[in-house]
């Protein structure tokens, strides 16, 4: 991604790993290459739509939307027996193994919430997240005047992959079959709750590593790449994702301002220290 920056190309930017763990660097090499980084992942696709043509001084807050994945109703007794195959059955989108997982346990919406922060340059204590289990409304932004803006489309990844590649064009899609036609009376109820945070302890670590800075957020992704290997598998439980990332995380000593090699064995300390606690809960168990 820098790479490209400093060749001065547009980046349709889809890894939203670049911004949680280099943000820093990466937004700010794009300002001063003038560079313009256009969201893919739909819920900054949204935001970014819903942002042309405004003042973003005049942004009160963004509110990124969650399905809440598949055991958002489940007890807490529940989810301590989760199987791969029912973690990996997501209600409404159709993604890889690995992003799957991270939003059955919300981590991909810490994720995105530190993506929008440094995307939009916005105080993570702006940036709010709302449950909304039909994927219509993809995200929001409320103005200074109590205004908001939103936007919808059938949960798909065609439209923002579109959005970005043919700005400042909208291609029109009729008849192509790549992008389906929002009916309203087909979507006649749309829910919106609160995230239970407590419910979602991944998506609590995220928060806590955003707001930390400095390379707990590498740390955070390279314990989560670990973790979720793990469940995948079949060597660890579901609930035991979050506290392996948080056992690294309250190990980690951070350093502020970290250049790329600072945060890749950031990263790479993750993931062994990851392993290392892996293997001392194997050695309690037995």
């Amino acid at each position: 991604t820098l790479a490209a920056i400093r060749a001065g190309k547009t980046i349709a930017l889809s890894n939203k790993e670049t911004l949680v763990m280099a943000g820093h660097l990466v937004m700010q090499a794009a300002r001063e290459q003038n560079v313009s980084i256009l969201p893919v992942d739909s819920e900054h696709s949204a935001i970014w739509q819903c942002l042309r043509g405004e003042d973003t001084q005049e942004i009160r807050r963004l509110i990124l939307t969650a399905s809440g994945g598949p055991f958002r109703r489940s007890s807490l007794e529940e989810v301590r027996s989760v199987t791969v195959e029912q973690a990996l059955a997501h209600p409404t989108w159709r993604m890889g193994p690995k992003i799957t997982i991270d939003s059955a346990t919300l981590m991909n919406k810490g994720l995105e919430v530190l993506e929008a922060h440094w995307l939009f340059d916005i105080p993570y204590e702006r940036i709010e997240v709302v449950v909304h289990p039909e994927s219509i409304i993809h995200s929001m932004v409320e103005f200074v005047d109590g205004s908001i803006k939103m936007q919808a489309s059938l949960p798909s990844m065609h439209l923002p992959i579109q959005e970005a590649l043919s700005y400042p064009a909208r291609l029109d899609t009729a008849g192509t079959g790549l992008v389906r036609e929002l009916s309203w009376p087909e979507v006649a109820r749309l829910n919106f709750e609160a995230l239970d945070t407590a419910r979602f302890p991944c998506f609590q670590l995220a928060l806590e590593a955003a707001k930390r800075g400095g390379t707990y957020p590498s740390v955070l992704v390279g314990a989560d790449e670990e973790a979720v290997a793990l469940f995948l598998a079949g060597k660890i439980s579901f609930p035991v994702i979050a506290e392996l990332i948080e056992a690294v995380l309250e190990r980690h000593q951070s350093i502020e301002q970290p250049d790329i090699p600072t945060i890749l064995e950031a990263t790479a300390w993750a993931r062994r220290t990851t392993q290392e606690f892996y293997g001392k809960m194997l050695n309690v168990g037995t």
